[in-house]
């Protein structure tokens, strides 16, 4: 894995999951919220079983009972667990298990990477799924510490300066790299990856 991490979310095509594997994804995303990304258990299971090991899967949830979230975890075969409403950390405890990366999103700045049990923090837009991104330069935005992925407003135009301004340990996408909602492009998404992590 290169020193840049870099997860591609809200994926539902087979050709979509093999271009991310191409190019260099660190992690691909499955939705199981509410989306216009959303998945069912079986398109994931099947999308999974085309991941190689060396690549995160990571299952997305927002405020679904715990005993949901644990099926389709274990039913899927998914390598972690990116929950992204206000589940506390009682749902860490029960979700951690052996070699599963437990993954935190916020849209609050200032919180502490670890505090409910997550192995991961991801801090997304202000205003979730409105594809705006934070003014990354502003006093309102503070980085986290530690490991952390940016998400919220990202785009092969913009990932760039976004890494290099806030000191992103990685970074997430979903409709930065879409020909419409929910459709993914493969130029976008090779676009996105070479972009966030240039050729040396």
């Amino acid at each position: 894995m290169s020193d840049l991490f870099i997860k591609i979310c809200g994926l539902r095509a087979a050709r979509d999951v093999d271009t991310c594997v191409e190019a260099g994804a660190d992690a691909i995303g499955f939705v199981f919220a509410p989306s216009a990304r959303t998945v069912d258990a079986a398109t994931a299971r099947r999308l999974a079983g085309r991941v190689p090991d060396h690549v995160l899967t990571v299952g997305v949830f927002r405020g679904q009972p715990l005993t949901e979230v644990r099926r389709l975890t274990e039913e899927c075969g998914i390598g972690a667990v990116q929950l992204h409403g206000d589940e506390g950390p009682e749902y860490y405890e029960a979700l951690r298990g052996p070699g599963r990366t437990l993954i935190r999103a916020t849209s609050q700045p200032r919180v502490v990477p670890g505090e409910l049990g997550e192995d991961l923090l991801l801090l997304d837009a202000p205003e979730p799924g409105s594809g705006k991104p934070w003014n990354w330069a502003s006093p309102d935005f503070a980085a986290p510490t530690g490991r952390w992925l940016l998400a919220g407003g990202l785009h092969p135009g913009n990932v760039r300066h976004a890494i290099e301004t806030t000191g992103a340990w990685g970074v997430d996408v979903s409709s930065g790299v879409e020909s419409e909602r929910g459709v993914k492009s493969g130029d976008l998404i090779r676009a996105f990856i070479e972009a966030a992590r240039p050729r040396r």
